[in-house]
């Protein structure tokens, strides 16, 4: 890797409001390691704080309500008990100088009844099944045909998204992530392949954007622009996801997002079918996070030549609780133990070794 690429990474970026110490950002992962209540336990908070040394950490997806919960022991931000558990995580990582964003999560149709309260079916744009199965306490079952959202009903699902922020600033966050990509609600609202509304919600690129638009405005009310990010996945094929013309979609969705002055747009690069995602980070104009399966060479050739302002790492960042510091002294990586990163407690969690102290 070249010393020029690397010390771009390794350097410092304003991002919003905050001066990050580097150009590495964690990037969000379900780990399904919350407590009863779908409560961030002390074991999260050590697992981030090992990982402090990120420019930013992004949670897990953390979900909005009851409504919004699709997997098992996936952390909320929508009750007092879930506020304190993600407290302590906050201070965990503030206590090793790290800065950490919660993301916002509402999963739509890629839930379960046996995970929704009081055995609801999960509600979508338009009702319209996914591919693929879910696992619940009952182990592997089919996605459900969802509900379709009522108009009356958006509103609500709204203001759950702007109160999750207001949660999130109780807990200490440093700001907040809007969860727009991987085939999730607001993904759905925005794709012609999951929305086939005829109301204000629906149809044209500008009705379907508009959901993610008054989810940003109002966590924007929250915490200000400046310490609020989204994510996209424009090409994410996962989940039966399509959409007929994805490049004009997501564009006019950049262009929108630009007028906010927002923290960053953060954009899952991988899926099917060409994309210009220089073309995205021209129209967003603000910090572009990049992120897709990127080495410590590519991360750094993408910030010199311009196509990222920073990246986001995943896996990589799972396995090497000290990633920051094994870039920068061009050190192996920790193998990652797929087998845990869905179980396991402490095992393929916390217990992933650091290099020795220099």
């Amino acid at each position: 890797m070249s010393h020029i690429g690397l010390d771009l990474l390794l350097s410092r970026v304003q991002v919003g409001t905050l001066s990050l110490k580097n150009r590495m950002v964690m990037a969000p992962m379900t780990r399904s390691r919350a407590g009863d209540g779908d409560v961030a336990t002390p074991l999260m908070a050590e697992y981030y704080s090992q990982r402090a040394s990120a420019g930013l950490i992004v949670t897990e997806g953390s979900q909005v309500s009851a409504q919004g919960k699709g997997y098992l022991r996936t952390p909320g931000i929508f009750t007092s008990q879930q506020v304190a558990g993600w407290k302590q995580v906050t201070d965990a990582v503030h206590a090793q100088g790290g800065q950490i964003y919660l993301q916002l999560w509402h999963v739509g149709r890629l839930s379960h009844s046996l995970v929704q309260a009081d055995g609801a079916l999960p509600v979508a744009p338009s009702a319209i099944k996914a591919d693929g199965e879910i696992y619940t306490a009952e182990g592997l079952k089919p996605y459900e045909l969802p509900r379709a959202l009522a108009l009356d009903e958006i509103p609500g699902v709204i203001d759950d998204f702007r109160q999750a922020a207001l949660n999130a600033k109780l807990a200490g966050f440093d700001g907040v992530e809007i969860h727009g990509a991987n085939g999730y609600l607001i993904d759905q609202f925005l794709r012609d392949g999951t929305n086939q509304r005829t109301d204000a919600y629906g149809g044209s690129i500008e009705n379907r954007a508009r959901f993610l638009k008054e989810v940003v405005e109002s966590v924007i009310e929250v915490f200000g622009a400046s310490r609020v990010g989204v994510r996209l996945s424009p090409i994410f094929s996962y989940f039966s996801m399509s959409d007929s013309h994805p490049q004009a979609t997501f564009d006019y969705t950049a262009r929108m997002l630009s007028r906010y002055g927002l923290a960053y747009l953060h954009i899952v690069e991988l899926g099917e079918g060409p994309f210009d995602f220089v073309e995205l980070k021209r129209r967003f104009g603000g910090p572009y996070i990049a992120n897709g399966g990127y080495s410590a060479e590519r991360a750094g050739a993408a910030i010199s030549q311009g196509t990222a302002d920073l990246v986001a790492f995943g896996t990589p960042f799972l396995a090497n609780p000290d990633l920051v510091e094994r870039f920068r002294l061009g050190e192996a990586l920790n193998a990652p133990d797929p087998a845990t990163f869905y179980q396991g407690e402490e095992a393929g969690y916390t217990d992933y070794p650091t290099l020795p102290a220099q």
